[in-house]
């Protein structure tokens, strides 16, 4: 496995079986498979307690050789005393977690300082544990895994981009399961995902059904209605809103705000993501009520603690009130789409309507330099 100086994982040539994590290099190597019943796992794992990589490199040197040295021995006698291996006081490892193994795998796959395979990983693993819990990598069923599919299917994600979470969690329990001499097979292998037409096709919210459930909003005046009225004139995506910590709310300044960002409870679709989200009609007057009405460091307590963003609630809460007052077939989404017709509406520039509502740009042009001013972004969402 190739690496420089930069990277997690050293090169094998000057530090064989070394990694790195959160800056601090540790050692793995895997034991003779004559030899795991004796040491009782498959697997060498011990810190070398440095972040200086050439002493990194020594260390893990003379470990490998005394370990290897011992490794001899054992496979030609029949008990050994003082093991080496005793001296790096490890307790016998167990099966990492989901989270641990997303965690090991971006190491060890040299994509640790890769930001957007990072937060990729980490939220298709997020989403699982929200739905099963963070098990060891062996506790997951095949339950878990229709479970899962189902619930992407049912939220209208693509058929492409359930594929390609699948494809990722895969690849993340297959790593853990070889690392860890698991044999149990992949209870997220072999999915059938349907051929494409459970996706649901989300239906724009007409302007005057808009207006007419902001009323309502501030009629009923409470966390629910004051969520939807966020979505309505923001076109943020639902896991985003609820998702927002009270500091992302900025209601004293000129052009009141939210600001989009990663949350340990709460991560990111995209690098696109991160924004900022002028706040303007009934967005600004649902922001100023949430922010008045919670007492925790959530926007919407009802939907996020330390265990992560209860998305998917919070669509079937907002969705059960929303369908009675709007068109068939339109959805809480239905405001983001609403939004980016909205702006085209007013003829807004597509690079703010891009940035307004954090969709991806294939234009490399558009990715230099820090984007429109919130003065900017809320002048075309008045418009509208």
């Amino acid at each position: 496995m190739a690496g420089s100086t930069n990277g997690s994982t050293m090169g094998r040539k000057n530090a064989p079986f070394v990694y790195r994590k959160r800056g601090v290099y540790y050692l793995q190597k895997r034991i003779p498979k004559e030899l795991v019943g004796h040491y009782g796992r498959t697997f060498v794992r011990k810190s070398l307690r440095t972040k200086d990589r050439l002493e990194a490199s020594k260390l893990a040197s003379q470990l490998v050789r005394g370990l290897e040295r011992e490794w001899n021995e054992l496979l030609f006698t029949v008990s050994a005393t003082g093991s080496v291996y005793d001296l790096l006081h490890d307790k016998p490892i167990t099966l990492p977690t989901l989270s641990e193994a997303q965690e090991t795998y971006c190491e060890m796959k040299g994509r640790a300082d890769d930001k957007r395979f990072v937060r990729y990983t980490f939220r298709v693993v997020t989403e699982i544990i929200q739905l099963a819990g963070d098990k060891v990598i062996n506790g997951y069923t095949r339950n878990d895994a229709l479970l899962f599919r189902d619930r992407l299917l049912k939220r209208g994600v693509s058929h492409n981009t359930v594929k390609r979470n699948f494809e990722c969690i895969r690849a993340i329990w297959n790593f853990a399961a070889r690392e860890n001499g698991v044999s149990d097979p992949n209870p997220f292998a072999n999915m059938n995902y349907g051929n494409g037409a459970a996706a649901v096709k989300r239906m724009p919210i007409a302007i005057d059904d808009i207006r007419k459930v902001q009323q309502l909003c501030y009629q009923k005046d409470d966390d629910i209605r004051w969520l939807v009225a966020l979505l309505s004139d923001t076109g943020m995506r639902l896991a985003e809103a609820a998702g927002l910590a009270k500091e992302d709310v900025f209601l004293d300044t000129e052009i009141p705000y939210v600001r989009l960002c990663e949350r340990r409870w709460r991560p990111l679709k995209t690098r696109s993501s991160e924004r900022d989200v002028p706040l303007v009609g009934a967005a600004l007057w649902a922001a100023q009520r949430a922010y008045e009405g919670s007492r925790t460091e959530y926007l919407f307590p009802r939907y996020c603690s330390d265990h992560g963003c209860k998305a998917d609630y919070a669509s079937n809460s907002l969705n059960k009130w929303l369908r009675r007052h709007v068109p068939s077939g339109c959805v809480v989404h239905s405001f983001r789409h609403s939004m980016r017709d909205r702006l085209r509406t007013v003829e807004c520039p597509s690079e703010i309507i891009d940035q307004i509502g954090g969709w991806k740009t294939n234009h490399v042009g558009q990715r230099y330099g820090s984007g429109y001013e919130r003065h900017h972004k809320a002048a075309w969402l008045e418009k509208t």
